[in-house]
């Protein structure tokens, strides 16, 4: 298989054979380029479903580490520290391997899903601490003036504090995306079938590792590529004239 080259992705990934249709062969195997193509759709699921998870996870302890109350406080810290300081790889053989064990139901999610929502709470530690830098960023005038007006304390985070940190923290939210989908290739560890797997095994098939490495590298620059021109777009609609990046 040595002097296959860049055909190797329209090969059959059963008898190598090369096929006229790069996606799918006649008989119905599947190619190599249909297994990267779907390696990649993997990886972006798992991504931005975690990024939900991290998101809502961590913008609420965000917020809970700001708030008057110590015990709300003391929550946010914990969850925080707890996540941010163990390796993401033990956090996923944790739920896939302990966590089912502890909590029996947990057997009859996928792998796929316990995989996203390690990913997602790994990463709403880091969220945590940058929500939390962006509150604290703003004036205290701003908290106590919500209140002054008669908004409840939620109200105050929800109209006045939490749309002007959001805009502060867009920078480092754009850098935690992109990580996010990098950080997605650990899940090959707990076999989910992702870019990484792929250019693992079918490096081994087809003793061409280096040709299957490059290519899911681009598809990870490519990836995170878009994120960030996505994040960006979403930066310059959101900026506030005379606030940290306005003009």
């Amino acid at each position: 298989m040595a002097d296959i080259g860049l055909d190797i992705f329209c090969r059959d990934t059963i008898d190598r054979e090369l096929v006229a249709n790069c996606l799918k062969s006649a008989s119905g195997d599947t190619t190599y380029l249909h297994w990267l193509l779907q390696g990649w759709g993997t990886a972006i699921a798992l991504a931005l479903l975690a990024l939900v998870v991290a998101m809502a996870t961590g913008v609420l302890m965000g917020i809970l580490r700001t708030t008057p109350h110590k015990g709300l406080v003391l929550l946010g810290d914990a969850w925080t520290e707890l996540f941010r300081n163990i390796p993401l790889i033990v956090q996923l053989f944790l739920w896939y391997f302990v966590m089912p064990e502890i909590v029996p139901p947990l057997k009859a999610l996928p792998g796929f899903v316990l995989a996203f929502v390690g990913l997602g709470l790994f990463t709403s530690s880091r969220i945590s601490e940058q929500v939390k830098a962006g509150i604290n960023s703003l004036p205290r005038g701003q908290r106590y003036a919500g209140l002054a007006v008669g908004f409840t304390l939620p109200q105050t985070y929800r109209y006045v504090l939490m749309p002007m940190a959001f805009r502060i923290v867009i920078p480092p939210l754009t850098s935690e995306s992109m990580n996010i989908v990098k950080n997605s290739s650990v899940a090959f560890a707990v076999s989910i079938s992702e870019l990484t797997m792929f250019a693992r095994q079918a490096g081994e098939e087809t003793s061409q590792p280096v040709l299957m490495f490059l290519a899911v590298t681009v598809l990870y620059f490519i990836s995170a590529f878009a994120i960030n021109r996505v994040m960006k777009r979403i930066e310059i609609r959101v900026r506030v004239p005379g606030m940290i990046g306005g003009k």
